[in-house]
Parts: C-alpha cells; structure tokens; sequence
C-alpha cells in the first residue's frame, strides 16, 4: 500500500543530476546547524531527559520542514511505493540520534566524536558496495586525510573504547548507513518527500520516550529547545539535499567541518581554548575539504549553476 492508501505503484526512477559543488555547499550549511544543535542538546541533556530533548527538537523540526514543503507540494508529497524503506530509514536515524545523545552524557567528549565523525568511512564503504559508486584515489585521499585530522584533534587515548564508546560506534556505523539508503531511496524520491517522511516518523518515533521522564523546563530553556529544532529541521533539510545532489563520498568528508563550528562554539559558550592539536588538525580538515570542493568543482565547471 502508498502513503496515501492506494495499491502500490511502480516504482519510476527519477533523473538524477549530479551537481557536485552545490551538494557540498548544502552539506556545510548542514553541519553549521547540526553542530548548533548538539551543543544546545550538551547544556540541556544536564537537566533534562534525553527523550524530552529529543522530543521537542524533533516536534519543531517537523513543523519547520512543513512550512517549507507542505504550502509547494501539498499532501502529494507523501505518496510513495516505499513506504517500508521510509520506515526503515527513520528507524535506523531515530536509533542513531539516541545513541549519539546517550554518548555525550557518559564518556569524554573528545573521544565521543573521534567515533562519532568515523561515519563518513562507513557511509563511502556502504555506498561503494551496494550503490557501486566509484570512490576514486582523490575522494579516498581526501577522506583519509579528514579522518586523521579529526584524530589529531580528538587525541583518543586508551580510555576511549568502554562500553560507552559502543553508543558512539553504533551512531557513526547507521549514519552512514542512512546516508547510502537515502543516496539509494533518491533515485525515485523526491527531497521533500525523503524529509516529511523523516520528520514525521521520527516525530512518532520519539514521542513514547517522554513516558521515561519530563521536566518542565524554564523559560529560557524552552527556547533553547524550540529553535535547535527550528535549526536542526534545516539542517536535516540541507543535508538530505546534499545527499540527493551529489554521490556519498563527495560530500561527506565536509561533515568534518562540524569540529570547526564545534570549536568557535566552545569557545564561545564554555570558554574552551583551543589546543595546537586542535588547531593543528581542523587546518588539515578545512584542507582536505577545500581540495575535493576545488576539484570537483574542476571537474563540473558549470554544475553549480
């Protein structure tokens, strides 16, 4: 059955255009707002369930992807012939989110994201298996090369693996995951499509965790929830664009970027000065992705028009 209750229809692939340095761009608008959110879910998670938090962020994600879809396609957006592979995803993306979250609440920051921001490795892994995408030497390169900056910042020492570090792994192996089903489901989906469906279930998805604990929060912490949600629906939004633009591997190295934005931040909120591995490996971070953008966009000189 469809969305909308009809019989199931075939399924018809879309044309897909690759435009390359547009998708990165959307990807670093995605991790300017992605890494917003989780400082915002660090200062609240010490106060409130991760549920509740998880929630709220959610329920005004939703409502902001509907102001930017819902008046362009109407309902229409929900029709689909996969509607199990929108379940699929949302399940895997709502796990992942919680496992992310649970992360940060018990163990080392640091070594939190030097597991987390693995995700990249596993979504091109994933894509060149199953999406038969070709990663190249340059693409591999520059990979590799943001993952040992992140390394360098992280510095992970022999604490890093305990169990809490399983949360973290789990997260960074279903995101990249997600990212190579939502490559594969864009073939015959639309982005506003792929986006309400997530919003929506993971909307539903998220509601029973408030059975595990609510508190009210105060008035300057119910703001903080309601726009990380407002931030992260676009996010999600921009994200999910990227990935529909442009192959996996292209565009997930600059997920990297989000240690840059997670580095201002720190400073900003918590004081945090940077370190010279910090410096050190955001620089060779910010490198890597400025190669693959000058090279791709090389390659495709009028793609991002």
């Amino acid at each position: 059955m469809t969305a909308t209750g009809g019989a199931e229809q075939p399924q018809h692939r879309r044309t897909r255009e690759e435009r390359i340095p547009l998708g990165i761009l959307y990807m670093l608008g995605a991790t300017v707002m992605f890494s917003s959110t989780s400082a915002a879910a660090k200062w609240l998670v010490a106060d409130y369930p991760p549920g509740e938090v998880l929630f709220v962020r959610q329920t005004m994600s939703l409502l902001v992807c509907a102001l930017i879809v819902l008046p362009v396609t109407g309902l229409a957006v929900f029709r689909t012939a996969r509607l199990r592979h929108h379940s699929v995803r949302s399940g895997i993306q709502g796990t992942a989110q919680l496992c992310l979250l649970i992360a940060f609440t018990v163990m080392p920051l640091a070594s939190a994201m030097a597991i987390n921001f693995s995700s990249p490795l596993f979504a091109t892994l994933l894509s060149a298996i199953f999406l038969r995408e070709a990663v190249g030497l340059a693409r591999a390169a520059a990979l590799a090369a943001g993952f040992t900056g992140v390394l360098i910042i992280t510095e992970p020492g022999g604490g890093t693996f305990q169990i809490a570090a399983l949360f973290a792994l789990a997260n960074a192996v279903m995101y990249g995951s997600i990212a190579t089903v939502v490559r594969g489901m864009s073939a015959t989906e639309s982005t506003e499509t792929l986006i309400m469906y997530q919003m929506v279930l993971l909307t539903a998805m998220f509601a029973p965790l408030l059975l595990f604990g609510f508190v009210m929060p105060t008035p300057g912490d119910a703001a903080l929830m309601l726009g990380s949600g407002v931030v992260n629906g676009i996010g999600q939004y921009l994200w999910t664009r990227a990935i529909t633009l442009a192959p996996t591997s292209a565009v997930t190295p600059f997920y990297y970027f989000s240690l840059v934005w997670a580095m201002i931040l720190g400073f900003a909120v918590w004081g945090d000065v940077p370190t010279a591995a910090l410096l050190a490996g955001s620089t060779i971070v910010v490198g890597s992705g400025l190669f693959l953008l000058w090279r791709e966009s090389a390659k495709t000189p009028g793609a991002a028009k």
